[in-house]
């Protein structure tokens, strides 16, 4: 496939579902906690089904066990540092404004790091296969829809305009398309590439998985009700397997 169509693929679907997470965020008034904890670790089960089901499977079709958890390892260690960067500019207790405000904008610019490697997976997928890509794009961007809520919900609630919180989702969706340009050049130079790249985005999405989404959820609500959460968005990403 063409890696212009394949870029454009990942625009769109990584677009799409933020900014209809933003445009949910920011009309439906939505303030619970436990809410919010359910879409968050829904978004994490949806996640673990495509890292378990798809990218790694897909992976060891391609490469070897080794260099597949060397992508992986490498995918970790990506986002730690990005999130060590986050964490430094935006999170520093120097910084006394609001902090619905901040956690808002700490999520968006997370968000657009995490949807690099997402676009990453979309554009190795498509080098791989039709199939798997737009599996990927579809799945990716159904998780990036409470993802996109939790960057519009806390905006709002802070005072932001519904149309700046929505325009910040929209944004922070535009490097899933880039992601996927690189993924699509590298896969098309390398058979091996295409599998390292796709468990490089299973190592970055375990540790969005691990670090971020369940603890932030727990943070917010202790209850089993999020947990469930977690389980429906695994289970759904189960079925779609089929699809």
């Amino acid at each position: 496939m063409n890696i212009g169509i394949i870029s454009l693929y990942g625009l769109i679907f990584g677009i799409l579902g933020t900014s209809l997470g933003g445009f949910i965020g920011a009309f439906l008034n939505i303030k619970s906690n436990k809410f919010l904890s359910f879409i968050l670790e829904f978004a994490a089960g949806l996640m673990t089904a495509i890292v378990c089901f798809d990218l790694i499977p897909e992976a060891l079709k391609i490469v070897n066990l080794t260099k597949c958890i060397l992508g992986i390892f490498i995918g970790i260690v990506s986002m730690i540092l990005c999130d060590n960067v986050v964490n430094s500019r935006f999170n520093s207790k120097s910084n006394s404004g609001n902090s619905l405000l901040k956690t808002g904008i700490i999520i968006a610019i997370g968000l657009a790091i995490h949807n690099f490697p997402e676009g990453l997976a979309i554009g190795a997928g498509f080098e791989s296969s039709s199939s798997l890509g737009f599996k990927l794009a579809i799945a990716i961007a159904l998780h990036d829809i409470p993802e996109g809520i939790s960057i519009s919900l806390p905006l709002k609630t802070a005072g932001t305009s519904a149309f700046k919180a929505i325009l910040i989702t929209f944004f922070s969706g535009l490097t899933t398309g880039l992601g996927a340009f690189v993924g699509s050049i590298l896969g098309s130079i390398s058979l091996d590439l295409i599998g390292i790249s796709l468990s490089f985005a299973a190592g970055a999405m375990l540790y969005i998985i691990s670090c971020e989404l369940i603890p932030e959820s727990k943070n917010m609500y202790k209850g089993r009700f999020a947990s469930l959460g977690n389980m429906l968005g695994l289970i759904i990403g189960m079925f779609a397997q089929i699809l």
